[in-house]
């Protein structure tokens, strides 16, 4: 958990990066200031200095890298709040008839004394592997930007979108990224404290801790 922590602390921080078209940087001048995501009241944001002498291929893998956080994060959150408002897979998680909603939310699926078995938990890294492998990522070589995993496939209208509208939503699903970064940090941090006993005020809201 300590290492998920400093993963997405320092992944959050690299590229906080304004809301107009890309600058090329180089090796000999590296100014990223001009990046999506770089807005107030922050502006430039790189306390950790990953972007020091970087070169515009560095701080597109930082981007990508910060992009896939961010959906993983969204992912998370979401998970948080739909299972803990008691909504959960129909059928059986197992071929020995053990439901979905019988084990408990958050970390505790996976880390507590009633967690799911691992052979489940083996499925689970496995799916994700398979998608990070052949699915989310770009395989046909055609992406606009860092995280670009359309493929020719799925669209939604984004080729109808003029340039200034596709720097927009690209910001915005940049800041959500971060907002479910830290969110979903937030959580955990207050799932472990009520693990241990504490008063877990936010958990509460979202249905209480199993």
């Amino acid at each position: 958990m300590k290492l998920a922590i400093a993963t997405t602390l320092a992944t959050t921080a690299a590229a906080f990066a304004p809301l107009t078209q890309k600058t090329v940087g180089t090796a000999l001048n590296s100014d990223f200031s001009g990046e999506i995501g770089v807005q107030e009241p922050l502006g430039f944001y790189d306390p950790l200095n990953l972007l020091e002498g970087a070169d515009q291929k560095r701080f597109d893998r930082l981007r990508y890298v910060e992009l896939k956080h961010g959906r993983i994060c969204q992912l998370a959150f979401l998970g948080q709040i739909v299972t803990r408002a008691g909504l959960h897979l129909p059928g059986s998680i197992d071929l020995e008839g053990n439901s979905f909603d019988s084990y408990p939310d958050g970390l505790a699926a996976l880390f507590g004394d009633e967690a799911i078995p691992k052979e489940g938990l083996g499925q689970l890294v496995l799916f994700i592997g398979l998608l990070e492998l052949f699915v989310m990522k770009d395989v046909t070589g055609t992406a606009e930007f860092p995280g670009d995993f359309r493929n020719g496939f799925i669209d939604f209208g984004w080729d109808s979108f003029t340039d200034r509208e596709k720097v927009r939503k690209r910001a915005i699903e940049l800041n959500n990224g971060r907002a479910a970064m830290m969110g979903i940090l937030g959580l955990m941090m207050h799932e472990e404290i009520a693990a241990a006993g504490g008063n877990n005020p936010i958990i509460g809201l979202f249905g209480a801790y199993q």
